[in-house]
């Protein structure tokens, strides 16, 4: 019998995060993925994205990155950054990787997943928890849309276990030319394999249909570029 999909995980500080899950249609074995928040909660767009990888065959799990600081559910409008502030600055990448370990952990233990076939995904926030994720874990793929910040864990890059994917807004002005480039480079540097693409006339949070930076077109290119990088990597 499935587990519904809310579900609390045990993380090796001692703390506890509550987690969305989403399974496919059927019961055959699948890959497993990790879904990695932005800084608004696991809210209804990252729920939805979650279904829309299990429905494309993958066990999903998107674990709650501020448990630490806020209740169990904690969601914040696309409007109102401040109220994430002082959550998102009490991360730290230890708790992140915690956290990531966590939720692999739980993916290891569904007997429907393959082991072996594990992957990781993240927008803005998530974006950075994806690549600390692939540092960390023994992971097959990872993705990073818009992740502001990734260039601070430039240092993590020879640490990649995994073909790292990265999706970039031409017009985003919170994350600038010199940091996408620090990043990359710093990959390109450890010789580990990764995908670089800018979508010149998509902004930041393009992917969410929540935000009005939305952009369908992009949305829908780089989702079909993402599974097809999921498909050849865990399929």
């Amino acid at each position: 019998m499935r587990i519904p999909n809310h579900l609390i995980l045990n993380v090796a500080d001692g703390t506890q995060l509550h987690a969305y899950t989403a399974f496919p249609a059927h019961t055959d074995l699948a890959p497993g993925i990790i879904l990695f928040q932005e800084a608004f909660g696991v809210n209804q767009h990252i729920r939805n994205v979650a279904d829309r990888l299990a429905a494309a065959g993958y066990v999903v799990v998107a674990p709650e990155l501020f448990h630490r600081t806020a209740a169990p559910g904690f969601e914040i409008a696309y409007d109102d950054f401040p109220s994430a502030a002082p959550h998102y600055r009490a991360i730290t990448a230890e708790g992140l990787a915690q956290d990531a370990q966590a939720a692999y952990d739980w993916l290891l233990s569904q007997e429907q997943v393959q082991n072996d076939k594990i992957g990781a995904i993240g927008f803005c926030l998530g974006g950075q928890v994806a690549f600390v994720a692939n540092a960390t874990l023994p992971l097959q793929a990872a993705v990073s849309y818009y992740g502001g910040g990734l260039h601070h864990y430039a240092g993590l890059a020879p640490d990649l276990h995994a073909p790292h994917l990265f999706f970039w807004g031409g017009l985003d002005e919170h994350i600038s030319k010199e940091q996408r480039e620090q990043i990359v480079a710093a990959v390109e540097a450890a010789g580990k394999p990764y995908l670089n693409t800018i979508i010149s006339y998509a902004d930041h949070g393009f992917h969410c249909d929540e935000r009005s930076s939305y952009n369908p077109d992009a949305a829908a290119e780089a989702w079909a570029l993402t599974l097809a990088f999921f498909e050849n990597k865990l399929g």
